[in-house]
């Protein structure tokens, strides 16, 4: 497993995870890239929770933005009440789009093939005209995961961070299973994801 340590004082720690840039970066609305967009990437899982290396084709839609005050409470909900709360105010925020593997092959437990709707997602200006896009959900829990209490019912979060340039191309990562834990005494963010490294999102693509 591996663990973040981020700094919670301000505003910019839960950014940090969610967007990768801080409030002060953030572009009038008109900047933003058009919705609704679509993406597609080559996810390639080299963590512990899969069987070996696989790979597969994602499609990423995103219908919404979430807006700055949407960002700030979800901060400091994390901050102040914890995981469990967190993830009680991103179940109640509304549908931003989905992402999902049309492709996937054989068993389905998570529930690739049909996806997840996603409820967070910010766009910021990234380096040399491009985008950095932050996305988050909870994430799927099958009937046996929720049945037999593994220790992965203890990551609940999917999150996304992807940068595309200005051509539309670009890279990304996706931590499938991560919990957030608030350290008061160090006033800290810690994200602890089950993985032994990120799903790497290779050859992202924006689709005209």
């Amino acid at each position: 497993m591996k663990t973040w340590i981020m700094c919670a004082t301000g505003t910019t720690a839960l950014a940090v995870m969610l967007s990768g840039v801080t409030t002060a970066a953030r572009q009038a609305e008109p900047g933003q890239l058009p919705l609704p967009l679509r993406m597609t990437a080559f996810a390639v899982n080299m963590s512990n929770v899969a069987s070996g290396k696989t790979t597969a084709v994602m499609d990423i839609r995103i219908t919404r933005w979430s807006t700055q005050k949407q960002r700030e409470d979800l901060i400091t909900t994390a901050t102040e009440k914890g995981q469990d709360a967190l993830l009680r105010a991103l179940q109640k925020m509304p549908d931003h789009g989905r992402i999902s593997i049309p492709g996937w092959q054989g068993a389905d437990p998570h529930n690739a093939r049909l996806g997840w709707v996603l409820h967070y997602a910010y766009e910021t200006p990234g380096e040399d005209g491009g985008y950095r896009i932050g996305i988050a959900t909870d994430r799927y829990i099958g009937m046996w995961e929720a049945r037999n209490q593994p220790r992965t019912i203890d990551y609940p979060f999917s999150l996304l961070e992807i940068r595309v340039g200005k051509d539309g191309k670009g890279v990304g990562k996706m931590a499938v299973a991560t919990r957030i834990d608030y350290d008061k005494k160090k006033k800290q963010l810690v994200l602890e994801n089950y993985s032994s490294e990120p799903v790497r999102l290779n050859e992202v693509k924006i689709e005209k």
